[in-house]
């Protein structure tokens, strides 16, 4: 019996396969790393608005200057040693703030830059416009009551700015955001160096940060910073130094560089940008989990025995089985098969009779009985035949008789049995 030809070839099927189990891993991948997340240009102040309020001219630029960047939806990233950058919205609660930029002073560098823009998308209408472009309103500072109490926020024109080696005006000089408070060590400051627009708090020793403060920091706390200390914390009063309003101009982008420079502990040090804060958190799955060491690992394991699963099962061990007759052939296969399809059928009581009559045609001819006797002459006659034989002996027509009016399995069986013998009693 031939085996009909594949309708596929081997290598085609296992290019099938291979292509589908990438396009799976693929996925999962764009799932588990959340880079299949929808877009966060929403016109927001964070790293993912791309309007005058936003900073992807920031995260572009550094990462364009050689940094690692990342844009974090997730709250695990808050606990990361690398350089984190909060860009709060105007009702953040400062409580919360406060905690998440406390328990960072052990872990890594934070950087706050604070919001003053009420901004409006631009409408459709507009031309030229694109999606996440905003109308900025009034300006405003926040009131984040809980972060950094001590520190007064207020908001005057001022349309300059200075800081270590470099200096430029502001976009907006008529409402310029500044900070003052005891423990601030200035960053960038106005002409005069009285209003301060960025700092960092003096409660730990950062020389990379006092490479470039305006003023000589002396610190009040006996842990040095670095890894065996607290990490440094810098505030943005003015948000327009950094976001994509005021990083239009080259001074700013030079105040940008020199600054997370001096933040970052190590060069290779990562940049991550939240989210979180600004509504776009992302809770954590089974397939974040399973792409984030140390499961990382296992996850690996089970990719690696899945194909050599797969490829053991592609290779055969000999020529393909070829199918079995659902008849198989010669008399005994097809009398159990017969019996089979009778006994699933539940008509094996129909068969005592055509049995009986069957064995008492075979005795007639081996008897050489009259051919032309009804039914009832010939079994007297075998009747008499085995009372000569075998004396005693129960007659072939009260065997017969019970063999056709038993029911029951266990009956006909016996019944039939009994005729066996008689007929091979007979037979001898």
């Amino acid at each position: 019996m031939s085996a009909s030809p594949a309708a596929f070839s081997p290598r085609m099927v296992l290019g099938l396969l291979v292509f589908g189990f990438l396009a799976f891993v693929a996925l999962l991948w764009l799932i588990g790393s959340e880079q299949g997340g929808g877009s966060a240009n929403d016109g927001g102040a964070h790293a993912g608005g791309h309007g005058l309020n936003g900073y992807a001219a920031l995260a572009a630029y550094l990462e364009r200057r050689g940094a690692t960047v990342r844009l974090s939806r997730s709250e695990s990233a808050l606990d990361d040693e690398d350089l984190l950058v909060l860009t709060p919205p105007q009702g953040q609660d400062g409580a919360e703030l406060a905690e998440i930029v406390s328990a960072r002073r052990y872990r890594g560098p934070t950087l706050v830059i604070l919001s003053k823009w009420s901004a409006a998308p631009l409408g459709q209408e507009t031309p030229g416009s694109r999606r996440g472009w905003v109308e900025i309103g009034s300006p405003r500072p926040p009131q984040w009551q809980g972060f950094l109490d001590d520190v007064t926020v207020t908001l005057a024109p001022s349309p300059r700015w200075q800081a270590r080696g470099a200096s430029g005006r502001f976009p907006a000089p008529d409402a310029v955001v500044a900070g003052e408070g005891g423990n601030l060590v200035p960053l960038v400051t106005d002409a005069t160096g009285q209003r301060i627009f960025a700092a960092y708090v003096l409660d730990g020793d950062y020389p990379a940060l006092d490479d470039v403060a305006l003023a000589y920091a002396v610190s009040t706390s006996p842990a040095p910073g670095g890894r065996s200390g607290q990490y440094p914390l810098v505030v943005v009063f003015e948000p327009d130094l950094l976001d994509n309003f005021g990083l239009a101009q080259a001074s700013q982008a030079r105040l940008a560089e020199q600054l997370f420079v001096a933040m970052r502990a190590n060069a290779g040090d990562a940049v991550i940008f939240d989210l979180t804060l600004n509504g776009h958190a992302r809770s954590a799955n089974l397939l974040t989990l399973a792409f984030t060491p140390p499961y990382l690992a296992a996850t690996l394991c089970l990719l690696l025995a899945a194909v050599a699963l797969a490829w053991r099962a592609f290779l055969r061990f000999g020529p393909p089985a070829v199918n079995e007759r659902a008849l198989a052939f010669g008399k005994a296969e097809l009398v159990a098969n017969a019996a089979g399809l009778i006994r699933r059928t539940g008509r094996s009581h129909l068969v005592g009779a055509p049995y009986a009559d069957a064995v008492r045609e075979r005795l007639a001819r081996a008897l050489a009985l009259p051919r032309t006797a009804d039914a009832e002459q010939t079994e007297a006659a075998i009747d008499r035949a085995l009372a000569q034989r075998q004396a005693g002996a129960e007659p072939f027509s009260t065997v017969a008789a019970r063999l056709r009016a038993a029911r029951r399995p266990h009956a006909m069986v016996r019944a039939a049995r009994d005729l066996h013998a008689l007929e091979r009693t007979l037979t001898r």
